[in-house]
């Protein structure tokens, strides 16, 4: 039997709010084993990440990952580290703040809310905040541009579980992707050329997207093809040909094929095949993180160079781009609020909500 949460009584005549809940996937809070363990413990659980009946899952999970795996894991992660934290927590919850200034200053009194699938700053503990800010109305906006059931689809359940054990429930709308958005791809493309103008060009552009199983494409996923239209678009944006792009797939975990080509050889036979210089872009993630700044320019980067390369210059992502996070990421969030009353209003002491809870209050109310 659900237990629904016991609740502050509704108040009649008062405001209601818009926000947005800005979700990312999650970080330790620190580099620690024991908090990388009970990070990964977390996020391999989920049964959208791992595709495994559990009763296969669980010994090798508990025997063989989770005794192993958070050293190596929490190495990578102090090698990212910031004064700050995570490069995750701190791009993901600037990009919040930036979103909200940006709606704010078109005339949207709209909260922006970021919130984590895994570890602190939970889906749940986030969308409380909101709530008993007297929100009424949120909008989930992923930071995963490309549709995965293994990320988005993840975020949504935590939000559907919350919801599931919500009394009054807020109205509730999402973004499912944008990864062939024209704000999104135009913000990547200038981002890149503004590196460009500085470092020069490179021979070819590896775009290198996060890797899921293969199984998932298999069943129905749309990632793979997403990840393609997005990766064809932004060479169609930096005017590159064919043989100036490569499309990758990165972090591969496990035995089981994962979506091909994989990242790491295919910079290693760039190297082999003479190309004295590569850059690297990771599309699929909108923030810095381990994967890019610990897989891509430092593992990468040395592989390419051991392998007979000259130069690699890693692109990072998006962060607080003003393209991005001061523009494509507002006109997504106001085409995905259409109909909701977002403007910013002056004090209604005298207007049709002080009327409406006069009114209420005389039929019996008690707030």
């Amino acid at each position: 039997m659900t237990t629904f949460a016991t609740e502050l009584p509704h108040t009649h005549g008062k405001a209601e709010r818009t926000a947005i809940l800005y979700g990312n996937l999650g970080t330790p809070d620190s580099p620690s084993v024991p908090d990388v363990r009970r990070f990964l413990a977390e996020f391999l659980s989920d049964p959208r990440v791992v595709e495994i009946p559990r009763w296969l899952w669980w010994p090798i999970l508990y025997g063989l990952i989770l005794p192993f795996r958070p050293a190596k894991s929490a190495a990578k992660y102090a090698s990212i580290w910031t004064p700050q934290g995570s490069p995750l927590q701190v791009w993901t919850q600037r990009q919040a703040q930036l979103l909200e200034e940006c709606l704010n200053r078109r005339g949207h009194d709209v909260m922006v809310c970021h919130a984590m699938r895994y570890g602190s700053n939970s889906v749940a503990a986030r969308l409380d905040h909101l709530k008993a800010a007297g929100v009424s109305r949120v909008l989930v906006f992923p930071a995963y541009p490309q549709y995965s059931s293994t990320t988005t689809a993840s975020l949504f359940d935590a939000v559907f579980e919350w919801a599931g054990r919500t009394r009054n429930m807020p109205e509730l709308r999402f973004v499912k992707h944008y990864h062939d958005d024209p704000g999104y791809i135009s913000a990547l493309a200038r981002h890149a050329v503004q590196y460009w103008q500085v470092h020069g060009r490179p021979d070819v552009l590896v775009v290198s997207f996060h890797g899921v199983p293969l199984s998932t494409l298999q069943a129905g996923d749309p990632y793979y093809c997403e990840c393609l239209k997005t990766a064809r678009l932004l060479a169609k944006d930096l005017g590159l040909s064919d043989d100036q792009v490569k499309v990758t797939f990165q972090s591969r975990l496990g035995r089981a094929q994962w979506l091909q080509p994989y990242t790491l050889p295919t910079i290693i036979g760039l190297a082999q095949a003479g190309i004295q210089r590569v850059d690297v872009v990771c599309p699929a993630f909108v923030c810095d993180c381990l994967e890019t700044l610990e897989e891509i320019n430092i593992e990468a980067r040395a592989a390419f160079l051991q392998a007979g390369g000259r130069a690699f210059h890693y692109i990072g992502c998006l962060n607080d781009s003003v393209a991005w996070s001061g523009g494509a990421m507002a006109d997504i969030a106001l085409a995905s609020m259409q109909g909701w009353p977002t403007r910013a209003k002056a004090c209604d002491d005298d207007g049709p909500l002080a009327a409406s809870r006069c009114a209420a209050l005389a039929m019996g109310a008690k707030q």
